[in-house]
């Protein structure tokens, strides 16, 4: 079908996918690879049926072009807007700033028009112009500011902030760098319900969060962010463009995202917050009302146990119930928004409106959360207490309330309404995609999955069903495989000779383990440490025996660290869970990933155990369904921190022995690259010296 030229009107013949993938490939300087061609075919084929996709494409595949040139064919052929959605910052910036660019350049004269492309994030991402020139509401700043020094500082960021208020052409907070303190950047935000909207706010015809979203409007494709898209699935307002296809890239985050998004918190502050915002637009007495309900959830907050809770206390049912009961007595005296106030006052009620909203509803919600049997449970109630090492309190405790699954949801708001693309590195766990899919809602797809896979993924199928019901949804899965040679690439290494880890720390055993790897390798390595606990213990014993540099999460900001470790071949760097998943260093300067332990979720974790016992009462196997799929997804992560080049060799070494002989090692050891596996560390220190002396030799 002709394609209409957007600026001069006529009429274009579309090529094929063959032929626009032919080119995208030219454009980048690069080769087409079976992988890219299989995974393009699939997603070209899923947006013409309507059929889901899940596409598991190793690093080197080329996945996001393998996705990008379908879509853009689609979106520019049926002149409509497809959705690409990121778990991170730094592949949204790929994507925009290097991706779609080029294809743009290269495919725009075949397509006949010019390709456009958007990003989009929350509106609290962007900075608000009638935030800048009014301020923030002084209800907000909070006891804590009359700290000297805490003021000061943020003082010096609010006022850089409106220093870049006046250079910046798109307000995007991630373009502000260095960045600043979530405090400060609440002082020039504000949220979509206490936006007052482009029709009645001053600056809002030149709003950036307006403009971002005229743009995305009229975009073929729009990168997003997980967050956003749960968003647009929750909330009853539209966020994201109209589109019927959306891609949701680094799909292994998925659930964690939409989960943190439904999660709700509730603490005496953000009462208190709620009471000072409408304490001047209504009577003093309604508001002194949710000022003790504050101060009464406050102190008793502070007396209570830490943790996950499966039932509710009285006093803390009649806390939430006078907190409840308060907050509605505030929204009655607010009144229906008046239209014709000025810009001041509305802000000032919406703000107060949107605090009181969340506060009520939280409060709702968590006392609902109990009312069903434990098996029906759908959301989990806990107390978070958080401290520095110390033992001192590093914020004053808060309630949260989150989803046990996200299955129901994700069916009905995204599986049931468009055709998803769901595509990473990481999909499938001990040799299927049953488990991941399973928790994201979709149905059974094959049965010849590996016993393990089929246990861990047949108690969440459980837990979906009850969700959300059941509905017909096709889909079907694919592994386009990875252009590295693993075998012939790199080692697995189990260190099955260790003892089992245990709970204080690392043993001497696994210090000394490390130390001999190291040395073996010439330095040239991660070391991905289940906890900062673990990885502080390791540096600060190890810093002063090794012959090679060794940086630590921590010590400086992570990006600054990670490209030290890139340039210098033989310094070492430690770290915890951002760097499992967010290193890319391809080269010499990598060749050695050790992982202290299988990373388990902690026991006391409160959504983990929930899930896992809700499984369980369902007649599922909790710790395959929920903490060894949690282990697999992560071990896979991090060993995919090892090979990013075609040229790359090295070692992936596992301390933990439970890896060889638990039970549910096979599960875990499928779920990672097919590596050639051995336990005899002679043989592992020889490789890597080998691998030393190369890499010596050659630069």
């Amino acid at each position: 079908m002709p394609a209409p030229d957007l600026l001069t009107g006529s009429d274009t013949e579309i090529p094929d996918l063959a032929t626009l993938l032919a080119a995208a490939v030219t454009s980048i300087g690069g080769a087409e690879r079976p992988g890219q061609v299989d995974m393009a075919r699939a997603v070209a084929s899923a947006i013409e049926s309507g059929e889901h996709v899940a596409a598991q494409a190793g690093t080197g595949t080329g996945k996001s072009l393998a996705y990008l040139v379908p879509a853009i064919r689609y979106a520019v052929e049926k002149q409509t807007t497809v959705v690409v959605s990121t778990a991170t910052i730094a592949l949204q910036r790929q994507l925009v700033d290097r991706d779609l660019p080029r294809l743009a350049e290269s495919l725009g004269p075949l397509l006949g028009t010019e390709l456009k492309f958007a990003i989009l994030k929350g509106r609290r991402n962007y900075l608000c112009l009638h935030r800048v020139q009014t301020g923030a509401p002084e209800e907000d700043e909070g006891p804590s500011l009359f700290d000297p020094q805490q003021l000061s500082s943020l003082g010096r960021q609010v006022k850089r902030l409106n220093e870049w208020a006046e250079e910046t052409s798109t307000g995007d907070r991630d373009e502000l760098v260095p960045g600043v303190s979530e405090q400060a950047w609440r002082q020039v935000a504000v949220t979509a319900k206490e936006c007052l909207g482009a029709q009645r706010c001053p600056q809002g015809t030149e709003c950036f969060a307006e403009l971002a979203r005229a743009e995305a409007g009229e975009a073929h494709i729009v990168v997003t962010n997980h967050a956003l898209l749960a968003i647009d699935a929750l909330e009853e307002f539209q966020v994201l463009p109209e589109h019927d296809v959306v891609i949701v890239d680094e799909a292994h985050e998925l659930v964690d995202r939409v989960t943190s998004v439904a999660t709700g918190d509730l603490s005496a502050a953000a009462v208190e917050t709620a009471a000072r915002r409408c304490g001047r637009l209504i009577e003093e007495t309604t508001a002194d009302r949710l000022k003790e309900a504050a101060e009464g959830l406050g102190l008793l907050l502070e007396d209570m146990p830490a943790g996950r809770m499966d039932v509710l206390p009285s006093a803390l049912g009649n806390t939430l119930a006078v907190v409840r009961d308060a907050a509605h007595a505030c929204i009655t005296a607010l009144g229906p928004e008046k239209k014709d106030s000025d810009p001041g006052d509305m802000a000032a009620r919406k703000a107060a409106r949107s605090s009181l909203d969340e506060l009520h509803d939280t409060a709702v919600r968590t006392l609902e959360a109990f009312q069903p049997e434990m098996a029906q449970r759908f959301d989990v109630v806990w107390l978070e207490k958080p401290f520095v090492p110390d033992g001192r309190p590093k914020r004053p405790p808060a309630l949260h309330v989150a989803p046990i699954g996200v299955g129901g949801l994700l069916r009905t708001t995204l599986f049931e309404r468009r055709t998803a693309i769901l595509t990473s590195a990481t999909l499938t766990l001990g040799g299927s995609f049953e488990p991941l899919a399973r928790q994201w809602g979709l149905p059974p797809l094959n049965e010849n999955a590996p016993k393990d896979a089929r246990t861990a993924a047949e108690g969440l199928a459980q837990t979906a069903t009850e969700e959300g019901g059941e509905s017909e949804i096709a889909w079907s899965g694919l592994d386009v495989g990875s252009p590295f040679d693993h075998p012939k690439a790199g080692i697995l290494y189990v260190a099955r000779h260790l003892p089992q880890p245990g709970r204080d720390g690392l043993a001497d055993a696994y210090l000394t383990e490390i130390t001999e790897l190291i040395e073996a390798a010439g330095g040239r390595t991660l070391g991905l440490f289940s906890s900062m606990r673990a990885a502080r213990q390791a540096a600060d014993e190890l810093k002063d025996h090794l012959s090679h540099p060794l940086l630590c999460q921590g010590d400086d900001s992570t990006s600054l660290l990670v490209r030290q470790f890139a340039e210098d071949e033989r310094t070492c760097l430690f770290g915890t869970l951002s760097l499992w998943q967010g290193v890319d260093v391809p080269g010499s300067s990598l060749q050695l990933v050790i992982m202290d332990r299988i990373p388990f979720p902690r026991p006391d974790d409160p959504v983990s155990s929930a899930r896992s016992r809700a499984v369980a009462a369902r007649g599922g196997n909790g710790f395959m369904a929920v903490a060894a799929t949690h282990a697999a997804l992560l071990l896979a992560q991090g060993a995919g921190r090892l090979l990013r080049s075609m040229d790359d060799r090295g070692v992936v070494a596992v301390l933990d022995p439970r890896l060889a002989t638990a039970r549910y090692g096979g599960f875990l050891k499928n779920s990672l690259p097919p590596f050639w596996a051995t336990t005899d560390p002679d043989v592992v220190r020889g490789a890597l010296r080998r691998l030393d002396t190369a890499a010596a030799d050659a630069s």
